[in-house]
């Protein structure tokens, strides 16, 4: 058994460099949480621009919108993922798991 172990780090590119990663897919289940982008991006000590910024990109390389604003009522407007952005978020964890499978498969044959 080797005292070293694979680490690293998945994210899926885009036409502008990364599209989706491990934060942006978190950020993406915080906005569906909480109902818009402030509150998903307080509850992560992120600031609201480079929340927006972030999801406008992920929007801007998506065939289709992954998060959408909602119209407010009573208590304002929001946000929400589009079908488009929970399948990203369901197709990066998948991604994702299947990675740290491979890295610990692998780190088990690691002869040094």
């Amino acid at each position: 058994m080797s005292n070293y172990r694979l680490r690293g780090r998945l994210w899926i590119e885009g036409p502008e460099g990364t599209f989706l990663g491990y934060g942006r897919v978190v950020l993406l289940e915080r906005i569906r949480e909480h109902g818009s982008i402030s509150a998903a991006a307080r509850s992560m000590e992120m600031s609201y621009r480079h929340a927006w910024k972030l999801v406008d990109s992920m929007n801007r390389q998506s065939l289709q919108p992954v998060v959408e604003k909602v119209t407010g009522g009573k208590g304002g407007g929001g946000a929400k993922l589009t079908d488009s952005g929970e399948k990203a978020v369901d197709c990066f964890w998948s991604a994702y798991r299947d990675y740290k499978t491979f890295l610990s498969e692998r780190s088990q044959q690691l002869e040094l």
